[in-house]
């Protein structure tokens, strides 16, 4: 990589370098086990003009996202907080039943039902053919499309301005980030919002989460960085909000440009959170290399130790970051058996580059195993109370970042 993909800027530095890895979607059919699998850098660098993190464009949105193996539904926890956000969202604006809001990379549908429950027009715009389906099987208007400043036009003239646009965890998965972000100003009204969810890189730093590091996240936020890229396409940064969602993520309440007026406190509040912590200097991620190695020693030394005691470790979930995880580590089948996941898309398959099966849930409680590493540790609470018959045997859960954790649990 060299410039930066928002300002053009030449001046890159290396934050921490996981090798290379397969896409972190791209789960292995039992038939594909013997055939050759691509894999790609994946090296985050920062850019010291804009302050914008990211890895090179090494794959396409189209690669990813045409087809794809994650649906929203799955998570209770993020359906209760995709509810919560529109019963807040339609009071916060003052929106009605004749208010028209739209979401970007919309999944299965999972936010906007609560849309056309509320009987509030709606459409969502889903590149993945699959899970873009299964939400209009599930009665919600959507769009097969990735949004362009074209897509965004075009839908303008067919359906009207958005009073509000969502963009909950895409932000980081779009290469063009300035196209992308003309797209969102080309839906919204001219005295509308925007509503942008991602995972901030002040938490990803602080707490090691280098697992969320992987080749569908082009880029990763600050908001410093964030108002840079929402003024590339004529939006301006009105509020923000810091939400516990994905080890840390932020809210972005943004309006266009010539309406935004001045932002809130918490806007200077958390630049100033963020300046604290280096963010703004090299100073603050020099350390974050020897910090993400000690994880991986840790993690493995427990697996070695438990595999040489006799002790069965399994897996639970089959996330993006745990794809991260597992080759970053180096852990394949002989340490971790088998994972589970509540997607049967992912039944039968295997992770990518570990090979490592993907099973039903009901396989733990039939094979009473002493360990359960999370993988998706992001939803804590709620697997925590979803794996507590675990405890039943003995059993304990092991979480891996922001440092290993041995839990028991249903105690």
């Amino acid at each position: 990589m060299t410039r930066c993909r928002l300002c053009g800027s030449e001046a890159m530095a290396s934050v921490v370098d996981l090798g290379a890895t397969p896409p972190c979607e791209s789960f292995l059919a039992a038939d594909q086990l013997d055939q050759p699998e691509p894999a790609y850098p994946l090296h985050l660098r920062v850019c010291t003009d804009c302050w914008l993190a990211q890895i090179p464009p090494l794959i396409t949105p189209e690669e990813t996202f045409t087809q794809y193996a994650y649906f929203s539904s799955y998570s209770t926890s993020w359906v209760e907080h995709a509810r919560t956000f529109v019963t807040d969202a339609m009071e916060r604006l003052g929106l009605g039943t004749d208010a028209f809001v739209v979401e970007v990379a919309s999944n299965d549908g999972y936010l906007l039902r609560h849309l056309v429950d509320r009987g509030i027009r709606c459409l969502g715009i889903e590149p993945s053919v699959n899970v873009g389906a299964a939400a209009r099987e599930a009665g919600v208007p959507t769009l097969t499309e990735f949004l362009t400043p074209a897509t965004g036009t075009a839908v303008r003239a067919g359906h009207g301005p958005a009073d509000l646009v969502v963009a909950n965890n895409v932000y980081a998965h779009i290469p063009d980030v300035v196209g992308f972000t003309q797209g969102l100003r080309a839906l919204v009204a001219d005295d509308g919002w925007v509503s942008i969810e991602v995972q901030h890189l002040l938490t990803l730093i602080e707490q090691n989460q280098y697992d969320t590091i992987y080749h569908e996240h082009f880029q990763y936020y600050t908001v410093a960085s964030a108002i840079r890229a929402l003024a590339s396409g004529g939006l301006a940064l009105v509020d923000v909000e810091l939400l516990p969602t994905h080890g840390g993520s932020i809210r972005l309440w943004a309006r266009p440009a010539e309406v935004a007026g001045d932002p809130a406190s918490r806007v200077a509040d958390v630049l100033a959170r963020e300046k604290a912590a280096g963010l703004q200097e090299l100073s603050g991620y020099t350390e974050f290399s020897a910090r993400v190695a000690k994880v991986r020693r840790d993690l493995l030394k427990f697996l070695i130790e438990a595999a040489e005691r006799g002790e069965t470790v399994v897996g639970y979930g089959a996330p993006g970051k745990g794809n991260t995880l597992l080759n970053h580590c180096g852990i394949r089948p002989d340490l971790l058996p088998y994972t589970v996941d509540r997607n049967p898309y992912k039944h039968g398959r295997f992770t990518p580059g570990t090979r490592i099966p993907i099973l039903p849930p009901e396989q733990i409680a039939a094979d009473r195993p002493d360990y359960v590493l999370v993988l998706p540790w992001n939803l804590r609470a709620e697997l925590a109370e979803q794996l507590s018959f675990v405890h039943d045997w003995g059993g304990r859960l092991v979480f891996p970042v922001p440092e290993l954790s041995i839990v028991e649990v249903g105690s």
